[in-house]
């Protein structure tokens, strides 16, 4: 059983206060979309939450535990996805995932890179270089990630962005399966998008 659990969480920026007397607790299985206008605080929380940025106030716990007192362990956990795709334009769509993968720790069984691909519809393009594709080629490249990575807690900044109908439909399964193995989501998004989950949640921030 894992969890992902925050306390009273509150963020500053310059003189504004984002948000403040944040709490909510994620256990295995759960989903937790977190919502707000522009300049809410959202990626502000997904980074507090990546242990990227120190909270202004309160404390993130996992598994019980403060992040602090188990960042690495934690780290090893999550799969981060940000606006950034975090692709290099030089190198090949494998020669990416691998070096992803390698960042986070994870090592890749033979033939795991062209089958995460396929599932992302993206069938023979691991030799192509990242420059030649689409945005939404791009995009999708990097949401392969989720399906390499040995983590438990997704965190997912916009991860619909520059997406299809079909690949936005896709996603959503792809989150639904991962939830429904005990796995954790926390996710930020402008559209709204049906996710099956047993358990899930919204936070409302700058309410």
């Amino acid at each position: 059983m894992k969890q992902l659990e925050a306390s009273r969480l509150a963020c500053v920026r310059g003189e504004r206060r984002l948000f403040d007397q944040v709490s909510f607790r994620l256990d295995s299985g759960g989903l937790l979309y977190l919502a707000g206008a522009n300049g809410a605080g959202k990626t502000s929380m997904i980074r507090l939450l990546c242990g990227l940025a120190p909270p202004a106030d309160g404390e993130i716990r996992w598994n019980g535990q403060p992040v602090d007192a188990v960042l690495p362990a934690f780290r090893s956990e999550l799969c981060y996805l940000g606006h950034n795709n975090a692709l290099q334009e030089a190198l090949t769509v494998g020669e990416n995932l691998r070096f992803l993968a390698s960042l986070a720790g994870d090592t890749l069984a033979p033939g795991a890179v062209p089958k995460a691909l396929a599932r992302l519809g993206l069938k023979n393009i691991e030799s192509r270089f990242v420059r030649h594709l689409s945005q939404g080629q791009k995009r999708r490249v990097a949401l392969s990630l989720l399906l390499l990575a040995k983590a438990s807690l997704w965190v997912l900044d916009e991860p619909f962005v520059a997406l299809d109908p079909a690949a936005v439909a896709l996603l959503a399964q792809l989150m639904g399966e991962h939830l429904a193995q005990g796995g954790l989501a926390v996710y930020t998004s402008h559209q709204k998008v049906d996710i099956p989950a047993a358990h899930s949640q919204v936070v409302e921030l700058g309410s």
